[in-house]
């Protein structure tokens, strides 16, 4: 099998004390793709290890299909970050394997304390993550303690130690519309596209960190204009991390999970997804015979910077995934009382969504679909 390659990734890094932002610079591993034999070979592997070890597989809907396909042909889930934690949880699999990236472990494990967390490749991270470093999101809260603290499931452990709430795509819309009726003030980390959104349509008062998302902040307003004239009856399906001339064109502004739901539910025959590529392997399980359209990014091949696929989701692989199961390397590991800190804003975001009864995840009853779509609607 070839060796693996390393490659240079630039992003967005905010610089909230200059109230300015840099370009800064990350890399990621660009894994071997594995010959059909070896793809065979290693599934089998994967299978009989999982039974051995008494682990779960969670995965993303950003990665590799082979391994959203082997999550759940062994009883695993293919969710949003959130969706994979509650199951880990829930499962009674004391080992959990989670293919995404590094914050998705780390709630998992804050989630499951008592539980072993292992990960194909502990720096898979995200660009919204590493734009927003404890330390200094820290200061930034110390700054203005008038205000509740909310951020997004893309941040760190220590971040999450530092906030009041968390929420994901899917409900930070109802939870800041909420706090809003309540006269409370927000300091939102870290995407300042989805924090602009909720904003826009809340009308609350927030202070935005200004991160963003490597993969959506690509996505562009006027070459998506084209492509719509090229389509004239596909349906957009944008997620909010997206900037706002991509949001304004959309049918649907939703999470993964809304947006493959939307797929199912919405009566045409194409869509232009503005989301990471990745999930455009379960809408097509989701809705055979639909046609699933990239939105355009800023450029194509080596002039783009993701060119609509996470760098990091990419690293994680069914070579790394083996060995990880083989050895128990890779383990994720939150100091105790960061855990107990972080815990407190996924739970009241948990309690939150259990009063509401609010839906996540998308199932094959297309009616019970709709409450999905509370709080999130067109653009």
């Amino acid at each position: 099998m070839p060796s693996t390659q390393i490659k240079t990734i630039e992003f967005e890094r905010p610089q909230m004390a200059q109230g300015s932002s840099c370009t800064a610079h990350a890399w990621a591993r660009v894994p071997a793709t594995p010959s059909p034999q070896e793809k065979s070979e290693l599934k089998a592997r994967i299978k009989r290890l999982l039974v051995e070890k008494q682990a779960v597989l969670v995965a993303h809907y950003y990665v590799d299909a082979d391994l959203q396909d082997l999550a759940e042909e062994t009883g695993g889930c293919v969710s949003d970050s959130l969706e994979m934690a509650r199951f880990g949880r829930d499962h009674p699999a004391q080992t959990l394997v989670v293919a995404g990236v590094k914050f998705m472990g780390e709630t998992s494990k804050i989630l499951s304390p008592h539980k072993r967390v292992l990960m194909p490749d502990l720096d898979a991270t995200c660009s919204l993550d590493l734009g927003c470093p404890a330390d200094e999101f820290s200061a930034f809260c110390d700054a203005h303690p008038d205000r509740t603290v909310v951020v997004y499931a893309n941040t760190s452990a220590a971040v999450k130690a530092r906030a009041d709430w968390m929420v994901t795509s899917s409900i930070g819309l109802d939870i800041v519309a909420h706090l809003h009726a309540q006269g409370k003030k927000i300091l939102w980390a870290p995407d300042k596209h989805l924090g602009g959104y909720i904003q826009k349509k809340t009308g609350a008062d927030m202070l935005l960190w200004q991160g963003s998302c490597l993969v959506h902040d690509e996505f562009k307003g006027i070459e998506l204009e084209l492509l719509r004239k090229q389509h004239p009856g596909a349906k957009v399906l944008v997620h909010p991390e997206s900037p706002q001339d991509v949001v304004d064109q959309a049918d649907v502004v939703g999470s993964t999970s809304q947006l493959i739901a939307a797929a199912q539910m919405l009566d045409a025959e194409e869509f232009i997804v503005a989301t990471d590529n990745g999930i455009l392997h379960k809408m097509r399980m989701a809705a055979p015979g639909k046609r699933f359209i990239d939105a355009p990014t800023a450029g194509n091949s080596a002039t783009c910077k993701s060119c609509a696929h996470c760098p990091w989701m990419a690293m994680n692989g069914l070579q790394n995934l083996a060995d990880v199961l083989e050895s128990g390397s890779n383990e994720i590991h939150v100091e105790a009382e960061t855990s107990r800190k972080a815990v407190i804003c996924i739970d009241r975001m948990l309690d939150f969504a259990a009063e509401r009864k609010a839906n996540t995840r998308p199932s094959s009853d297309l009616a019970q679909e709709q409450a999905l779509f509370s709080g999130i609607g067109p653009a």
